[in-house]
């Protein structure tokens, strides 16, 4: 039964957090794009699947280097701005790589796939921005009891983005990569022209001068004395670094599976359908209560569902896992979230951001080099199986070291 207090749709009655979805829908559109358009172009030039780990590597180091000052930057400056700006250069380098397809001749034929990973360096740092300002703006749109329900339609628009993105790109890489970057260019740009409409918040006043030192070990600090956050933050890294299944799908679908570029586009929107699902799902029945042990057994199946993906060899059997991996994982993210901004006071919530982003963000890349790495010494299919493991044990470990987190229960920080 539906809890007759509890309504679903209430945070979409806040006009500037429609407009904030509508941003990250078309943003998160184009970054889901350009992520396999640079994916397939890439294992295209080199036929490597270590070169597909290496795009994670470059963009997971800058987006680290920076994210402490991006934290520091997103408490002390209009976050707005911050968004805005760094939007703007990821439409640049979006354009770049354009130009580079465009001219292939001259740029691709001559220095193979550098001046992609180039720009996959910069995509990182802009990212690392990114990455803490968004959260820490939606906290300033959002009422605070309102906060799981906001977790939860952001991370059903993001799904919703990660599944036409991918599978658009298919079918656009079908075409040529050229068309395929101008369609990128264009959601970025309307993500861009979204957020001009929400206005500007206050900056966080701030509750004791700090210098710049102590500015930046802040956010790690609170992370590090709260068991809660921690033990969350700490669950969704080893879960990502370990199972990145998804950075070896262009290999996989040609190798095991035997398909073609809009086979992958699908293979990479399954995660995100079963994320929305389960999303509509939460959006009716939030996972708060037994939050902790919800969180453990969803992170848990998601290391199984990544296991049997990893074993799969017939098509649709490789969809349905994948399917499960994005349903199991957006439980996670839910709950992680919430976790996050119940916990976080306002004026440190862009540097707690960021270390989320280290956490978790530049775990995506750091995984899909772990995920090329073993594949290279062990074999495709066997470092998948092995990172659905790892994520397996990983559970169990962090269950006895986090008893808190495990019996939480998260109506209890509202």
């Amino acid at each position: 039964m539906i809890d007759k207090k509890h309504d679903p749709f209430a945070v979409l009655k806040v006009k500037e957090f429609n407009f904030f979805l509508i941003n990250k829908f078309f943003f998160t559109l184009g970054i889901q794009m350009q992520s396999v358009i640079v994916g397939w172009q890439v294992y295209d030039i080199t036929e490597d699947v270590f070169a597909l780990g290496m795009i994670g590597l470059a963009e997971a180091i800058p987006f680290i280097v920076v994210s402490l000052f991006s934290g520091h930057v997103a408490d002390k400056f209009d976050r707005k701005k911050i968004i805005l700006l760094f939007t703007f250069l990821m439409i640049v380098s979006t354009s770049v790589l354009l130009y580079f397809s465009i001219e292939s001749k001259t740029f691709i034929h001559n220095f193979g796939v550098i001046p992609i990973f180039v720009i996959v360096c910069f995509t990182g740092v802009f990212r690392g921005f990114l990455s803490a300002a968004f959260p820490s703006f939606m906290s300033q749109i959002v009422p605070r009891k309102l906060y799981s329900n906001a977790a939860t339609w952001n991370s059903t628009f993001w799904h919703v983005a990660s599944i036409v993105g991918p599978a658009g790109a298919g079918l656009l890489i079908a075409e040529s990569y050229e068309t395929a970057y101008i369609v990128d260019i264009v959601f970025i740009i309307l993500s861009f022209l979204a957020f001009t409409f929400i206005k500007s918040k206050p900056i966080p006043q701030q509750l004791k001068k700090e210098s710049l030192k102590e500015s930046l070990s802040a956010g790690i600090k609170f992370v590090f004395k709260n068991q809660l956050v921690l033990g969350a933050l700490s669950l969704d890294l080893f879960a990502v670094l370990f199972g990145g299944a998804v950075a070896m799908l262009p290999a996989f679908a040609d190798k095991v599976l035997h398909a073609g570029e809009i086979e992958l586009g699908y293979l990479r929107a399954a995660p995100a359908v079963g994320a929305v699902i389960m999303a509509l799902i939460i959006a009716y029945k939030p996972p708060t209560k037994n939050a902790g042990r919800n969180l453990f057994l969803s992170v848990g199946a998601f290391g199984v569902a990544t296991i049997l993906f990893g074993l799969s060899t017939n098509f649709y059997w490789a969809l349905f896992f994948l399917f499960l991996t994005g349903a199991f994982d957006n439980v996670s993210v839910v709950i992680r979230h919430t976790i996050l901004q119940l916990s976080t006071p306002d004026e440190m919530r862009g540097r707690v951001s960021a270390v989320n982003g280290i956490f978790i963000g530049s775990s995506n890349e750091i995984g899909a080099f772990e995920s090329g790495v073993t594949a290279r010494a062990f074999g495709l299919k066997p470092s998948i199986v092995l990172g659905g493991i790892m994520t397996v044990l990983v559970v169990l470990g962090i269950s006895r070291l986090a008893p808190k987190l495990r019996k939480l229960n998260v109506d209890d920080l509202s």
